[in-house]
């Protein structure tokens, strides 16, 4: 096979912080090569390097055989590097047409799109490579897995023949992934090459010529996917054996600690607004929501954290009525909170660790004096929290928008978990971290569960929620269509109910 990418002893630094010490990675042409490693071991510098985003402090690339010097993005798209980041770059308000078209069009003159020619362009991809979209509605209105098809062929349109996914099933179902992978093929079918970012390696395994793994900012090995196996590919990237399976004790509690009656709660999206759900959440239980994003999933949350208005309905929780109450009086009810986005909701990423870890106890009689707060007892406090939650680095003075993803996330779920509550709303707990970190926070989970205390977990990962709930509710366009035991779900039941299936129907 032809070598098209060769990236040898990569340097990249951002002040003190080493993102890459000694990158390697290499490309040949039509293949699928996954790039794998825990969230700050450098893999997504590289591919930002790879598509011009920074410049390299040491090392070579070459691509087709030329070495690249001062290399920019613009260079990386004519020379037909494409790339699909895991925050999808779509404008809302316009048509998929336009999206794809933005910025490439095709003109009648010099102020005129023309509109026909980019429409037999772009279908001309459809067809060729059964991407399934529908070029005249517009981005807010289309699917997650639809989008990403749209990013897919915007690519293409720009004449990519090598593409960078990075994380493109982190918001996915089961059925939208296989849909995905199809399309991976035909694209490596017709000569096109593909990088692929993942930290699920199952799907690694099923997608993968070959596979590259990094560590704390190095380049470990590269392996073909015959030689290796899940367990493998974790121990490379961890530096230990990893186990994502987690042990609970057996709860036996009635007590109902969360009622949701009847709720409507508004939305911006049609799909995602919230029409006459209820459900109940026992203490000592893990109770989990399923569904594709944009199904009403953060509107619920928002409604039961006080982020968002309830036109109908109840929430009590143990015996108060919390609908439409605020955030803070929610919070001293004794509800606990991992946002969704921890850069919007879960930290003030301009703020240390030390900050963001107290951040809800500022005023706790522990921590505040009269006039200036007690900073022997938070340092300490910081120190244990650090160590438990394995937050690096352990200088709680580092600023957190200089930490990975992981080690930001594991300080919110660190101060959700050490708070004096008895429900912790869950929301995507471990999206776009590393099996290391997914490893921590789960066990996390588990065991403030295991105290007798009520978790509502919403996460688009199935195998995440598969995992960790006792019980299953399916969330499909604002409604509960599906309420099923942990002992009873699987994959396919319960990715048949978040694509509208019955639960009647449900083997």
């Amino acid at each position: 096979m032809k070598e098209i990418i060769k990236m040898t002893n990569i340097v990249k630094t951002f002040g003190e912080v080493h993102a890459i010490r000694n990158g390697n990675f290499n490309l040949f042409e039509g293949e699928i090569h996954s790039l794998i490693g825990e969230n700050g071991a450098g893999k997504s510098t590289m591919m930002k390097i790879l598509y011009g985003i920074y410049p390299i402090d040491g090392g070579d690339i070459e691509i087709y055989d030329k070495k690249m010097k001062d290399y920019t993005t613009k260079e990386a798209i004519n020379l037909g590097i494409g790339m699909v980041h895991q925050e999808f770059m779509l404008v809302n308000e316009m048509t998929v047409l336009e999206n794809i078209i933005l910025g490439f069009e095709p003109k009648h003159s010099i102020a005129m799109v023309d509109f026909n020619e980019a429409k037999s362009k772009v279908l001309e991809y459809v067809k060729k490579y059964n991407l399934d979209i529908q070029i005249n509605k517009k981005i807010k209105d289309i699917s997650v897995g639809e989008a990403q098809r749209v990013e897919i062929i915007k690519t293409l349109y720009r004449g990519a023949d090598i593409l960078i996914l990075d994380e493109p099933t982190a918001v996915l179902t089961p059925q939208e992934t296989e849909k995905l992978f199809e399309i991976l093929d035909n694209l490596k079918k017709s000569g096109k090459s593909i990088i692929f970012i993942s930290h699920k390696l199952n799907e690694v395994m099923k997608i993968s010529d070959r596979i590259t793994v990094m560590r704390d900012s190095r380049y470990i090995d590269t392996v073909l996917k015959e030689d290796t196996s899940p367990a493998k590919l974790a121990k490379m990237m961890v530096g230990r054996e990893v186990l994502l399976e987690v042990k609970k004790k057996k709860m036996e509690t009635e007590e109902i600690i969360l009622k949701v009656e009847d709720i409507y709660v508004p939305s911006d999206r049609e799909l995602s607004k919230i029409r006459g759900l209820s459900f109940s959440l026992k203490r000592g239980e893990i109770l989990g929501i399923a569904g594709v994003d944009g199904n009403g999933q953060k509107e619920l949350v928002e409604a039961i954290t006080g982020l968002r208005e309830v036109q109908k309905g109840k929430i009590y929780f143990k015996d108060t009525q919390i609908a439409n109450k605020t955030p803070k009086f929610v919070r001293e009810t004794g509800i606990a909170h991992i946002p969704d986005d921890r850069n919007k909701r879960g930290l003030n990423r301009e703020m240390n660790i030390k900050e963001n870890l107290i951040a809800t106890k500022f005023s706790d009689n522990a921590f505040s004096g009269v006039i200036n707060l007690k900073e022997k007892e938070i340092n300490k406090f910081c120190e244990n929290i650090i160590k438990k939650f394995d937050i690096r680095p352990s200088n709680f003075n580092i600023t957190t928008k200089n930490l990975s993803g992981g080690n930001a996330q594991k300080i919110v779920v660190a101060r959700e978990l050490e708070s004096d509550t008895d429900l912790l709303i869950a929301s995507q707990p471990t999206r776009g971290i590393d099996i290391g970190s997914i490893e921590t926070i789960r066990k996390n989970i588990v065991e403030y569960r295991d105290k007798n205390k009520g978790v509502l977990l919403i996460s688009a990962e199935l195998e995440e929620i598969l995992t960790l709930s006792d019980r299953i509710l399916v969330m499909y366009e604002g409604k509960i269509v599906g309420d099923l035991d942990s002992k009873n779900a699987n994959e396919e039941n319960v990715g048949f109910l978040m694509t509208g299936g019955k639960e009647k129907d449900v083997i």
